[in-house]
């Protein structure tokens, strides 16, 4: 007898996503206790059973079979023409085609492979194999997390005598490994006996350090070349570059020569985007950018001079501190400096004057941090004196966005490679602050206090989940923070996007407002300068009207003594015979004469309404 059960259901309704509903409890089958059971059970006291405190752990293994994949191509070349037939004439194919479509065969088969055809596409309308069954729930966000860090590993100086941690590395290939920078930075302060050793640790194994790199001098920078994992670059205390190739062992592989090295030491290291990755540049306070090829070490390649006068002389450059380079725009790369200026430079340049394009002032002190944000390249972080500030190239007057000014000096800083609203400082009081400017802008969104001593650098791993700290005593703290902080979060970069574009229109309304009082106040300086002159002139006017006036009676009154003087020789030459006594009575009357004219002429010049025309 053959089973034949008739399905009812339509195809389309296989399969379908479950539906759940809230309805009360039913009981369906209710066993009350029968105590006769019991009776047949013995109580076994006291019972012994052993306990393990450690969860049991079960081993499965499975074996699947290799499935070996092969690719192929298939080329569609149109054919099937008789030889009489030219596919490239379109009247000659048309005649065919009309002449198949009348043959019977054609049609037979036309009809017989839509029936087939008819049934497949009945299937696929029935069943859609792309549907999403659950896309109409709201995802959760994952901001409603509150923002936190743990510590995960703590990777001390093994030196007796203590040093700094002056630059962090994480290895480019699944960055389980840390490259740490070590150095005094206190000027002729180094103690004695100090080693120059820096060290590559393993994240799982913080007792003792993995490799040992052996400088001349102690290192301040030090980077992995991202395409080859081998091989890093180190800035000296000296000037000198370094280049290790830890498959060789400890020692240095490459070594600049002293002539041809910075003057200072080298505080900045970035490798380029280069076909052979050999490429990397420097930058030294000694105010000298240098681009440098390590197969050959001995000279650089190329020097630009930071002079912002453009005049290129090295007394007068800024000196360098930190590094900025985007792959995505190679000619391009900036300078941070001692002097709080960020100096925007292009490599491709024809001169020397015009590798330098534009500088962004802003800070009060060294700039220890320049990056650029890596979903929008044309915004940027810097960090030094007591805030960070994010800039906009296409505002060079200010910042569009800034932090408040803290208590402590700010020391390192760097964007979130996962999160474009997302940045981390570092502090001198050792305080590690994560800012989230799509969720609270005047304050950091997480605070936290990662040790005693100062904190002088940071890095974050490429995945955005673990951050390295290097401290003032060298000791190097593993942080992971919470998913909300490295999870992308729902619009955020169109968010950022329209904060930084909101920013920056704000900052140039504010640029153009300014200009427009510059020039008020420029033309208010000019009209007050011109009443100046035209006072002085007046002044000057009326100087020479008296100075005039004074020559002019002093040659009048000159005049006149000469006359009287004439007048009084005649009447002596007249009246020979006077006696003496009469003679200087005439003398002294002559004298009683003269100042009496005096006492005239200085009525005069005190009047001047009656001096004569």
């Amino acid at each position: 007898m053959e089973i034949v059960y008739v399905y009812v259901k339509k195809r389309s309704e296989f399969g379908k996503q479950c539906n759940f509903t809230d309805r009360q409890a039913e009981l369906n089958i209710d066993i009350p206790p029968n105590p006769e059971l019991a009776e047949l059970y013995v109580e076994r006291n006291p019972v012994d059973t052993g306990i393990q405190c450690s969860t049991s752990m079960s081993e499965h293994e499975a074996n699947t079979e290799r499935i070996e994949m092969e690719t192929r191509g298939v080329n569609h070349i149109e054919g099937g023409w008789p030889k009489d037939v030219n596919p490239q004439e379109l009247e000659q194919t048309i005649r065919f085609r009309k002449k198949v479509e009348k043959d019977e065969n054609y049609i037979n088969a036309i009809t017989q492979l839509g029936l087939i055809m008819e049934h497949c596409i009945k299937q696929n309308n029935a069943i859609d194999i792309y549907q999403e069954y659950f896309d109409d729930e709201d995802t959760v966000e994952v901001t409603e997390e509150a923002p936190s860090a743990k510590t995960i590993n703590v990777f001390r100086d093994p030196q007796e005598i203590k040093r700094s941690a002056t630059h962090l590395s994480w290895h480019p290939d699944g960055s389980r490994k840390l490259a740490v920078a070590y150095s005094c930075l206190n000027f002729q302060r180094a103690p004695k006996g100090m080693s120059n050793d820096s060290y590559i640790w393993d994240l799982e194994n913080p007792n003792r350090p993995e490799i040992v790199l052996k400088p001349s001098s102690p290192v301040i920078t030090l980077e992995y070349n991202p395409k080859d994992s081998h091989v890093l670059l180190g800035g000296c205390y000296n000037g000198q570059i370094a280049c290790w190739d830890t498959r060789k062992g400890s020692q240095v592989a490459e070594l600049s020569t002293v002539e041809f090295s910075h003057r200072d030491p080298v505080y900045g290291t970035i490798w380029l985007q280069s076909k052979t990755g050999t490429e990397c540049f420097s930058a030294s306070t000694d105010g000298q950018v240098m681009w440098w090829d390590i197969r050959k070490l001995s000279e650089p390649t190329e020097v630009v001079i930071m002079d912002i006068t453009r005049k290129e002389q090295i007394e007068n450059a800024l000196g360098a501190i930190s590094l900025e380079f985007e792959a995505t725009l190679p000619t391009k790369f900036m300078v941070g400096t001692e002097q709080g200026i960020v100096v925007s430079c292009n490599r491709k340049a024809k001169t020397s004057a015009e590798k330098i394009v534009c500088t962004f002032s802003g800070h009060h002190g060294p700039i220890y941090a320049l990056q650029r944000n890596p979903f929008y390249p044309k915004n940027f972080l810097t960090v030094g004196d007591w805030t960070a500030r994010i800039w906009s190239e296409e505002s060079r007057e200010s910042s569009i966005m800034w932090t408040k000014y803290h208590m402590a000096y700010l020391t390192d800083g760097a964007w979130s490679p996962v999160r474009p609203a997302v940045f981390f400082t570092t502090k001198m009081d050792g305080t590690l602050d994560v800012w989230d400017f799509v969720f609270k802008q005047c304050d950091p969104a997480l605070s936290l206090k990662v040790c005693d001593e100062a904190l002088f650098c940071l890095r974050v791993q490429d995945n955005g989940c673990f951050i390295a700290c290097g401290s003032q005593l060298g000791t190097t703290t593993l942080l992971e923070v919470s998913s909300g902080l490295c999870t992308l979060q729902r619009n955020e970069k169109n968010t950022a996007s329209s904060i930084f574009e909101r920013e920056t229109r704000r900052e140039k309304i504010l640029e153009a407002r300014h200009r427009e009082m510059r020039l008020k106040e420029k033309g208010k300086s000019e009209v007050k300068d011109d009443e100046l002159r035209e006072e002085e002139t007046a002044v000057d006017l009326d100087e020479l009207v008296s100075k005039a006036e004074e020559e002019f009676f002093d040659i009048i009154f000159s005049e006149l003594k000469k006359k009287e003087a004439e007048a009084m020789k005649k009447s002596k030459l007249q009246q020979p015979s006077l006696k003496p006594e009469e003679e200087t009575e005439g003398e002294e009357e002559t004298e009683v004469q003269y100042q009496l004219e005096g006492l005239d002429e200085v009525e005069e010049e005190g009047s001047p309404e009656e001096t004569p025309a």
